[in-house]
């Protein structure tokens, strides 16, 4: 479900572009598998989206992009097909530089940085890799939130909420001023309010929906011979669509069918 948050925000701002949207709920949460089947995971997906004829893929996940996205993009992008994740544009962000910026690493104003991610994504280090070609002095305390992607899926908010507050208060025990706190799972956003208020209203949380949704523009204007279809959205499932749809549905609000 938690990809649905990056759809959500890129839908809404690119209106004139059809996408397609699977969703491997099957398989899910990737958070807790090891290397090997995330990666496996992760270009089963890649090769679905494929086989619809999309040129441009996003890993609306974050786990998928610290784990997958480096050696996919290695191993299997070829000719005229891409696939981007959204640690870059969220480090972009934070760091104050411009999409597609790749010059040397240098100093910035941010040097206190919050991670909460899946125990996978925490572990690979991904964050920490990306950043470190991007800027140096930064520290990044990372927290990995166990249960909370689970309490988000099954649709017990207020268990979500508490699960979110107690991982943010262990890692202000660690780091106690943070400038920047990354929500580094695209469920997060559900309870942002609470990390919010765990960590106090002077903590910049980074909404990842956001910042994809602004990269992805900038992207299709920088690289404008990818082609794009015009038309309705079309939502896959690797789990049952009945079930799906319904929990879709009750996780953006609108209606949202899955086949």
């Amino acid at each position: 479900m938690g990809g649905l948050t990056i759809f959500d925000s890129i839908s809404k701002r690119h209106p004139e572009i059809g996408f397609v949207y699977y969703g491997d709920n099957h398989r899910a949460p990737y958070g807790v598998r090891n290397q090997d089947e995330i990666f496996q995971f992760t270009c089963d997906g890649v090769n679905e989206l494929w086989k619809e004829g999309c040129q441009l893929v996003i890993l609306a996940c974050n786990t998928a992009s610290a784990v997958s996205l480096r050696k996919l993009q290695e191993e299997i992008v070829s000719g005229n097909k891409r696939v981007l994740g959204i640690f870059v544009p969220t480090i972009e962000t934070i760091i104050e530089r411009n999409w597609g910026d790749n010059s040397a690493p240098r100093e910035t104003s941010v040097n206190r940085v919050a991670l909460f991610a899946t125990p996978a994504t925490v572990a690979s280090r991904a964050f920490q890799r990306e950043l470190s070609f991007r800027a140096i002095g930064v520290d990044v305390e990372s927290q990995p939130c166990g249960g909370l992607v689970d309490a988000i899926e099954e649709g017990d908010i207020i268990l979500a909420e508490a699960i979110a507050k107690s991982h943010a208060e262990a890692l202000l025990r660690r780091m106690p001023n943070p400038q920047v706190a990354v929500l580094g799972c695209t469920h997060y956003p559900i309870v942002q309010k609470a990390f919010q208020g765990a960590l106090g209203q002077e903590v910049r949380i980074i909404n990842q929906s956001e910042v994809v949704a602004d990269s992805l523009a900038d992207y299709l204007q920088r690289n404008k011979w990818i082609e794009y279809q015009y038309g309705d959205n079309k939502f896959i499932t690797s789990g049952n669509p009945s079930s799906v749809s319904n929990r879709a549905t009750l996780f953006l609000k609108r209606s949202i069918q899955f086949t």
